[in-house]
């Protein structure tokens, strides 16, 4: 079962990325904190992000690699912070979780894209500059990184409830 899930999340990653989408809109950083909570091998969660990233990549047009390796590791904080907290339940402390997760993303992604692209100076008024032009694509990604929670969490639980709220409906 749980590697029909992680075929599954890995195919929902690499879909949404190659399909058209809002910028930042995609699940999945929301696909590895579900993966490492739900399977019964935390580590195959890693795989979910990186293998989507990668088989995504294969059709999309490269980044300079530094940029790319702190992307992947970025996109992995997720995964890894879902297997450190499994132990500890709720809505709020996933959700809280996958906020963490997408700040310290908006901050990795775009302090490399200031330290390697080129883009910037190199100093202190490059670095500002650099995350006030990515401020539009923070709130894109906090709220669709919420959203692709809820869908994930939100439909596994339907998923193991749904049969018993229904025949309680009857």
């Amino acid at each position: 079962m749980d590697l029909l899930l992680v075929a599954f999340l890995i195919g929902l990653n690499v879909a949404t990325r190659l399909l058209p989408h809002v910028p930042g809109v995609l699940p999945v950083a929301a696909s590895g904190l579900f993966a490492a909570r739900v399977l019964r091998i935390p580590a195959l969660a890693l795989v979910v992000p990186l293998l989507g990233m990668t088989l995504s990549d294969m059709a999309l047009p490269g980044d300079d690699w530094r940029i790319a390796l702190v992307g992947f590791v970025a996109i992995s904080i997720p995964a890894l912070v879902g297997i450190f907290t499994r132990r500890w339940h709720g809505a709020l402390l996933v959700a809280a979780t996958m906020v963490t997760c997408s700040l310290l993303f908006f901050l990795l992604s775009n302090g490399a894209v200031w330290a390697f692209s080129g883009m910037y100076p190199p100093t202190w008024q490059g670095l500002t500059q650099c995350y006030i032009a990515a401020l539009p694509f923070l709130e894109k990604t906090v709220l669709g990184d919420l959203f692709w929670t809820a869908v994930l969490f939100g439909g596994a639980w339907l998923v193991q409830h749904g049969p018993s709220v229904s025949r309680r409906a009857l």
